[in-house]
């Protein structure tokens, strides 16, 4: 039975359940957190410390300050979906201007990242990191998904011979290395954290590109195809995130002027594929549901960054100063992503809201839910 494609096009974009009916349903009853609040701020703190030293070691990083707000005309915030579904806070900024500045919180640092290189003067194979906080409106507030955002926002200057499928897996492998290395640690001081109940993630993960997944489960929308892929394989990244697939719909909507996804490549069968940017998902075990830690991606060059404009029917966008320092060599060639940490503290410390390791606003009608099933959400 095939599904309806309006089916298939609601799932492109639009994190989160939708319903509270819905998110009561997937938070489990039987709940018992195994640290209890003090021991969870304690075990955040080694956490992140871990995670971004070891990042930075990994990936030849070195942490840098990052804003919080930028102006509207610089361009350099970022859109998250190509559909206009997310936007961003805007509000006026300078008292006593004239003509106030017309700013936004940002949403995401993927484009001010790639600046920054240019900026500090980075050579090839140096990269930064930073502690990135942004604010999307415009999500629903379930038990993953937040206003409230906190990535370790990186990005790496590579050269033009570095921008390959072989690459981007190293990488990719590298900060792999780093989580599982931080359920290790986390593990060694707190041992009940080793809860039978709930496997630890494996060695290795798995990699497949998008269009795979499709012929795997060629009638399922984006996230269904993602849960059944992630209860066989519990760790995977998934490549070629935008690109137009064979039923007409890409992978999962993908903004066109950051991450490359038109790029062609080949899979390891000999297959034709695309793009040279992904995701990391894992099986969650104590929401029995797949669980994304990380977007990432080679960055466009000015030609595939034309090339995507194009195909989204934005390139108006090329009159910004982000895009005009691409399109004239102004900032380099570039890997980089985003780690939420809340999302991968949650998983790591067998959590089932994002509320137990983040402090922001929730809807009361999620809090009374978080109560009812014996999840405490910080306030």
């Amino acid at each position: 039975m095939s599904v309806p494609a309006s089916d298939k096009k609601a799932d492109l974009a639009g994190p989160g359940v939708s319903t509270y009916p819905e998110v009561e349903k997937i938070l489990p009853d039987d709940y018992r957190s195994i640290l209890d609040p003090k021991e969870t701020q304690i075990a955040l703190f080694h956490l992140k410390r871990y995670i971004e030293d070891n990042l930075c070691k990994e990936l030849h990083l070195f942490h840098i300050e990052v804003p919080l707000i930028v102006t509207k005309e610089s361009g350099v915030n970022d859109y998250l979906d190509r559909d206009g579904s997310r936007t961003p806070i805007d509000f006026p900024c300078g008292l006593g201007l004239e003509k106030r500045m017309e700013c936004q919180v940002v949403q995401a640092a993927t484009k001010w990242k790639r600046m920054a290189l240019a900026q500090l003067g980075m050579e090839a194979g140096e990269g930064l990191v930073t502690d990135m906080r942004a604010v999307r409106k415009d999500y629903f507030l379930d038990h993953d998904h937040s206003a409230y955002v906190d990535q370790w926002d990186w990005e790496k200057r590579i050269t033009a011979d570095m921008r390959t499928l072989a690459f981007l897996k190293d990488t990719v492998r590298r900060i792999w290395k780093v989580i599982k290395g931080a359920e290790t640690m986390i593990h060694g001081m707190f041992p009940k954290l080793k809860d039978p109940r709930f496997p630890d993630l494996p060695d290795e993960l798995t990699f497949f590109h998008a269009e795979e997944i499709l012929d795997m489960y060629p009638e399922l929308p984006r996230k269904q195809r993602e849960t059944l892929l992630v209860q066989k394989y519990p760790a995977v990244f998934i490549i070629g995130i935008g690109w137009v697939l064979k039923d007409g719909y890409p992978h999962e909507m993908r903004a066109a002027d950051y991450d490359d996804w038109v790029t062609p490549t080949v899979s390891e069968k000999g297959q034709p594929m695309h793009g040279l940017n992904g995701d990391i998902l894992v099986w969650n075990p104590v929401t029995k549901r797949r669980h994304e830690l990380s977007s990432m991606g080679i960055r466009v060059t000015k030609d595939t960054l034309k090339q995507q404009l194009e195909l989204t029917n934005q390139l108006h966008f090329l009159d910004l100063p982000y895009h005009q320092a691409i399109l004239n060599d102004r900032i380099p060639l570039s890997i980089g992503g985003g780690i939420g940490q809340s999302r991968t503290t949650m998983l790591l410390l067998k959590k089932a809201h994002l509320g137990e390791v983040s402090v922001t606003v929730w809807p009361k009608p999620l809090k009374e839910i978080c109560a009812k099933k014996n999840i405490f959400v910080l306030e």
